[in-house]
């Protein structure tokens, strides 16, 4: 399992934190109940956060499991053919497509080019 970057998981009550910044987890055995399940250790806070939902669900909210991972590879390699099949589209041809189903190839190419680019070299 790999943790997700850039995701927000909530931990109830209005209680947020980043996935990538949860350094830790444990289940609340004293006085536990409801808006107290688990203890969420956050990095560069001195005390843990109380989290009204259990560890199993956070970690659920953290991680990718194996099928989102293979999922998003399919969805980049789908892409990546696309790119490679719409490049070799003449300009005549683009033209064509354009005015008969109104397919701008060009943009669909350059979107296609952005999002490849983002993952190439993510921010």
């Amino acid at each position: 399992m790999e943790i997700r970057t850039n995701v927000i998981v909530p931990l109830g009550y209005g209680k947020y934190v980043r996935a990538d910044k949860i350094v830790a987890l444990e289940p609340i055995e004293d006085d536990r109940g409801p808006g107290r399940r688990t203890m969420v250790y956050i990095e560069q806070l001195p005390n843990p956060v109380v989290a009204s939902r259990t560890e199993h669900t956070i970690i659920e909210n953290m991680v990718q499991t194996p099928s989102e991972v293979l999922e998003a590879a399919a969805a980049l390699e789908l892409l990546r053919d696309l790119y490679d099949d719409i490049s070799q589209v003449g300009p005549m041809l683009r033209t064509s497509i354009k005015k008969e189903v109104a397919l701008d190839l060009n943009q669909i190419e350059r979107k296609i080019k952005e999002i490849l680019d983002r993952q190439h070299n993510p921010e």
